[in-house]
């Protein structure tokens, strides 16, 4: 347990923190939240490395340093709503439980919602909600949130998102083809409006559902789950939502 501390602590100091991420908070919460639980135990060793790992139903959890940068672009406050689309291991909605009030996180695959629910119950972040559905099409129920984060490239941003998120609030997603994403921020005007600025270029899993990719016929994925140097090889591989 000292050894994994340790490595949170060394992977915030070099991949991240010297990378520009400089919120407090969000640099606390990525040395806290163990990443090595979140993964499969033959891949723990490589939990704090500077890379996407992969997980079940050939997704991936995305590298710390895009994690954080995501967080960190959503400009939380400890009272925030947030909307996560792509739960995947519930990693990233752990980091999130950490920064924000209340997460709400939609996955698309039954089996990792399910894994992703108890993880996180077992870990103690009780201010998480995990929903196995369309996360192209929110959570309407829980709706408006402050800020909305999608872990997976779309070709465009769903309109259902935007409608959730209310005016002052923030949405960050990866946006562009299967070769590669342009991460983006959104920001909702008092009167509606949405101004957007590009965050960088990173390269997610697709973003399938009614207002994404097509379940019947996504683009190609980044990486497989059983191919650990494919998964490296992206810079912000995901869980699809």
């Amino acid at each position: 347990m000292e050894r994994a501390a340790a490595e949170r602590k060394r992977m915030v100091r070099r991949q991240i923190a010297r990378r520009g991420v400089s919120d407090a908070r969000v640099l606390e919460a990525m040395a806290t939240v163990p990443r090595e639980r979140f993964v499969a135990p033959d891949l723990a060793r490589w939990a704090y490395q500077d890379g996407p790992l992969p997980i079940a139903k050939g997704q991936t959890v995305s590298q710390p340093y895009v994690v954080a940068l995501m967080v960190e672009a959503l400009e939380l406050s400890p009272s925030d709503r947030v909307l996560e689309v792509g739960a995947g291991c519930g990693y990233a909605a752990a980091v999130l439980a950490q920064v924000a009030g209340a997460v709400f996180t939609v996955e698309r695959h039954a089996s990792l919602a399910a894994e992703a629910r108890s993880r996180l119950a077992e870990l103690g972040y009780c201010n998480v909600r995990v929903r196995h559905g369309d996360g192209t099409e929110g959570w309407r129920e829980h709706a408006p949130y402050d800020a909305v984060a999608v872990a997976a490239g779309g070709p465009r941003v769903p309109p259902a998102l935007r409608d959730q998120l209310r005016p002052g609030g923030r949405l960050v997603i990866p946006v562009g083809s299967a070769d590669g994403q342009r991460l983006v921020r959104e920001r909702r005007g008092e009167d509606g409006s949405f101004a957007r600025e590009e965050l960088g270029r990173v390269r997610f899993v697709p973003l399938v559902g009614a207002q994404g990719w097509p379940a019947s016929c996504p683009p190609g994925r980044p990486s497989r789950s059983g191919d650990r140097r494919a998964a490296l090889a992206g810079a912000g591989a995901s869980s699809s939502a």
